[in-house]
């Protein structure tokens, strides 16, 4: 990689390629605490668990879910779905203790009570099923309506190790526990996006097509809403149980949903197919994920359509994903990276479209 296309907010910037035997293929979430590395590697139907951050671009896990071996890699272990398998994980969220994965395409999502040890450990409850061996869309299957209960294309998690936030994709809406469940089939206590449980509509001013959400220790709220191309934000979460969001990033209003708002280039205000958001001390990063960049913001904004300070990727606001650098081969910048999370002063980038992690560190 030209780790100079990276720009000047980051520096001692890294490649890691994961397994050396079989390297990542299209990972979708990364997640940092307690200096514990996860990765969904969502194009082989794994997530891989490193004790400490490697230093190196190739490293061999500890832990491997959803496979048995490192060189495996089929839809539930080419097989049927088990506690134990894994069909496209996305999302990751852990406290060092707990583990929580979106197991987007089995519909549910599922919670390890201790970090697991060994290779395919069964988890031990699942949310969005009644049990482990079924994943079907909303239980019933494709149009079926949901239910406090179900789920469909869940690939976004994130707890503040109390409550627990699901990014029900497929289903438009995020569902809110207020504490992590402990049983199967759990129902949430409360929806984020929709009137009730079992309503399919929806309008412009909801989440179209929630992706990640996250949520800062002041309780400040973003979701990467992807299919109007922007990210809703809520400087009270507990406000977006009954409130449309305060702030709309990458769009003036919520009936605006242009990719690039209608430009042929990115500027500094625009998104195009934003997967993932990141709160960093008192501002925010946004994964522009079409773009093939991160937008910086150094305070969360507080109107629609703010204009990022700065960015990482890419050396100017009117550069896409195609450019003189990609023009041989994207692997020299980043290319449609899906996922973000900082941990102290580093920055973890999914670099999905190449097939590896950033590791780098913030400068401010």
């Amino acid at each position: 990689m030209a780790l100079s296309t990276l720009g000047n907010q980051v520096d001692q910037a890294r490649i890691f390629k994961g397994a050396r035997e079989k390297p990542f293929l299209a990972p979708r979430g990364v997640f940092v605490t307690k200096n514990i590395l996860f990765v969904a590697d969502t194009g082989q139907n794994r997530v891989f668990i490193w004790p400490e951050m490697p230093a190196t671009e190739y490293a061999e896990p500890t832990v491997i879910l959803g496979q048995h071996a490192v060189a495996d890699f089929g839809r539930n272990a080419d097989g049927v779905v088990t506690a134990s398998s894994l069909q496209y994980p996305s999302g990751l969220w852990s406290d060092g203790h707990k583990l929580i994965v979106a197991d987007a395409w089995n519909h549910r999502v599922l919670i390890w009570h201790t970090l697991p040890t060994t290779n395919a450990q069964p988890a031990d409850v699942v949310i969005g099923q009644p049990g482990f061996t079924t994943n079907q869309p909303n239980v019933q299957g494709i149009g079926a309506a949901p239910t406090a209960q179900t789920l469909n294309w869940p690939y976004g998690v994130f707890s503040d190790g109390q409550h627990l936030w699901i990014a029900d994709t497929g289903n438009r809406r995020i569902l809110f526990y207020h504490t992590i469940p402990t049983a199967n089939y759990v129902a949430a206590d409360k929806v984020i996006g929709k009137p009730g449980f079992t309503s399919r509509d929806y309008a412009n001013h909801e989440p179209l097509w929630p992706y990640s959400v996250k949520v800062n220790a002041r309780g400040a709220m973003a979701v990467a809403d992807t299919q109007f191309y922007r990210t809703l934000l809520w400087h009270d979460y507990r406000q977006a149980f009954n409130n449309p969001a305060e702030v709309i990033i990458g769009q003036p209003d919520f009936d605006s949903c242009g990719q690039n708002q209608y430009r042929l280039a990115p500027e500094a205000n625009t998104l195009n197919w934003t997967y993932d958001a990141c709160f960093y001390k008192k501002g925010l990063l946004i994964n522009d994920t079409g773009n093939s960049r991160i937008l910086v913001f150094k305070d969360t904004p507080r109107h629609n359509n703010a204009p990022a300070d700065a960015l990482i990727g890419r050396p100017d606001f009117n550069t896409g994903s195609e450019y003189q650098e990609t023009m041989m081969g994207t692997d020299k910048a980043l290319y449609w990276p899906f996922s973000i999370i900082t941990y102290k002063n580093q920055l973890v980038i999914a670099d999905t479209g190449n097939h590896r992690l950033v590791i780098c560190r913030l400068k401010a």
